[in-house]
């Protein structure tokens, strides 16, 4: 069992083609407050990211901001915030989100969500940490990427269990209750094959 007091989330500064991604965003920000888990995230005040904090802060929730004092200086920020933790560059940024947070999960984003994600996927197969990282997949939006890592994993290039560990849900409470039920795999890293 893993214990959820602040969930990291990863997702983007735009809003996308589609108004279902920032409902999406905007319920999942409402259950969390609402199921006393913080949100820790960008900071920013648009796209998703701006969706799912004014959500949250909406239903009474914890929302801290970490964000590059360059990004703050762009008027990008958001004013509303429980708290706006101003950094220096993006590596202190996700350092100091992987510190506050005790899972992480990907909202529909770009370039910036995958690399946040996956870098804290990366940790948790080497060691780093043992914590949950998950893809809120609204509208099968990560089907394509999670069909390529089954290839990945096909091809020899990532074991079964590291790809078994993420956790991909849809809807907010299956998200937490997966989340929360979570246990890491069962081996610490190897490379594939071995």
């Amino acid at each position: 069992m893993t214990a959820v007091r602040r969930l990291a989330v990863f997702t983007g500064s735009a809003s996308g083609t589609d108004p279902t991604y920032a409902a999406a965003a905007a319920t999942l920000g409402r259950h969390l407050a609402e199921a006393g888990i913080g949100i820790v995230y960008g900071g920013a005040h648009v796209g998703l990211m701006g969706a799912v904090a004014d959500a949250a802060l909406a239903a009474g929730g914890e929302v801290i901001g970490v964000m590059p004092k360059a990004l703050v200086d762009r008027e990008i920020a958001h004013t509303g915030l429980t708290e706006l933790i101003t950094c220096g560059t993006m590596h202190e940024r996700k350092a100091a989100m992987a510190d506050r947070a005790d899972a992480f999960v990907a909202l529909p984003g770009g370039a910036g969500t995958l690399e946040e994600i996956f870098e804290v996927w990366t940790w948790q197969q080497i060691g780093y940490h043992a914590k949950p990282v998950a893809f809120y997949d609204t509208g099968g939006y990560w089907q394509g990427l999670l069909t390529a890592l089954a290839e990945m994993a096909d091809a020899g290039f990532m074991r079964q269990p590291y790809l078994d560990s993420l956790v991909v849900e849809s809807e907010p409470a299956a998200l937490v209750a997966a989340l929360t039920s979570w246990t890491p795999p069962p081996e610490t890293w190897m490379a594939p094959g071995s």
